[in-house]
């Protein structure tokens, strides 16, 4: 499996953010013959999260190829809105219906968060355009933990879930909690009395390294430090192969160890709803551009993503799908809204 996975003038951009319309859209697109259109102003990619996490680096990422490999002929800038599991930049992008210089990127918290009643957004009130990457959840445990391999982990929590404490940095029914019970659950846990705490401020790892948690479920690059200071054991990761890269391809997957299922942290880009199809089009083609670039494949590389190229209306039907699995977990768990 193949892996990891500016502005334009400030006077103007001002400007129209001070002239814009009620609901934010934009009437400064250009749109040639035939319908085809051009970005007539920066380009803002939202990051709903603070600086430093996945959506903000994948932005970043993105936005930096796009502009050196000259993908896209114009500024781009990235924007943080955080707060709420990405529900304030997702309600941020909501006041620009329409407008196609306005994208953020997100993933399953996008399907989490609207279904556990914490947003009133969810996929269907934007425009699916591309997804680009997909990573990959890992169970790390300290290095000194009595576990090796995660049915060693599962057969204690079949005889009682509480005895196991599983921290992440997302709340109860986001990513990181909902990424552990999918895997869990098929290896046969009763996930309705698994132990889940939160740290958002994350500090999973402080807590897993101070002994306060038995368990951190997070994304596979945030523990290849660790690792590779022999601090903490990777216990499974959830991706269909193993993982390529110094350090990565030692983790062993969920599957190999006899567990069926996978869980993929996707990651990709949206817009406002109403965009124009030419506006679509227009962005699909340059992100998949972008997903066949080199540099981008150097990047993904870098940080451990697999590609997952998915256009606009591939995007949409695989979100309902999502849906559709995680509103089921959640139902049993009782955190559905």
């Amino acid at each position: 499996m193949k892996k990891f996975l500016l502005p334009a003038a400030l006077g103007l951009s001002m400007m129209l953010a001070a002239c814009g319309s009620d609901d934010g859209a934009s009437e400064t697109a250009n749109a040639g013959d035939g319908g085809e259109f051009t970005p007539s102003e920066s380009i803002e990619i939202v990051a709903p999260a603070g600086a430093g996490g996945g959506w903000d680096t994948t932005a970043r990422m993105a936005a930096k190829v796009l502009q050196e490999e000259e993908i896209i002929d114009g500024k781009i800038g990235v924007t943080n809105k955080e707060g709420g599991g990405g529900a304030v930049g997702w309600s941020y992008i909501a006041n620009y219906e329409g407008n196609p210089h306005k994208l953020f990127v997100t993933s399953p918290p996008m399907i989490f968060i609207p279904l556990n009643g914490q947003s009133e957004y969810d996929h269907e009130d934007f425009t699916p355009i591309a997804n680009v990457i997909a990573d990959y959840a890992a169970f790390a445990v300290r290095e000194d933990a009595k576990w090796q391999d995660l049915n060693e982990l599962f057969e204690d929590m079949k005889k009682d879930p509480t005895s196991v404490t599983v921290v992440g940095t997302s709340s109860p029914g986001s990513m990181d909690h909902m990424q552990f019970v999918q895997i869990a659950k098929a290896a046969g846990v009763d996930i309705t009395k698994i132990k889940y705490v939160s740290a958002q401020d994350a500090g999973g790892m402080t807590q897993l390294l101070n002994g306060s948690v038995d368990v951190y479920s997070t994304g596979v690059a945030e523990t290849v430090e660790q690792v590779k200071a022999g601090k903490v054991r990777v216990l499974g990761v959830t991706s269909e192969e193993r993982l390529e890269g110094e350090v990565l391809e030692d983790f062993p997957t969920a599957k190999e160890q006899g567990i069926d299922e996978t869980f993929i942290n996707w990651r990709g880009f949206f817009g406002p709803a109403d965009m124009e199809p030419a506006a679509i089009e227009y962005y699909e083609e340059k992100f998949k551009e972008l997903s066949d670039s080199e540099a981008f494949g150097e990047i993904r590389e870098q940080f451990g993503w697999n590609e997952m190229y998915l256009d606009s209306e591939e995007y949409k039907t695989f979100l309902d799908e999502q849906r559709e699995e995680i509103q089921t977990l959640l139902d049993e768990l009782g955190l559905a809204k």
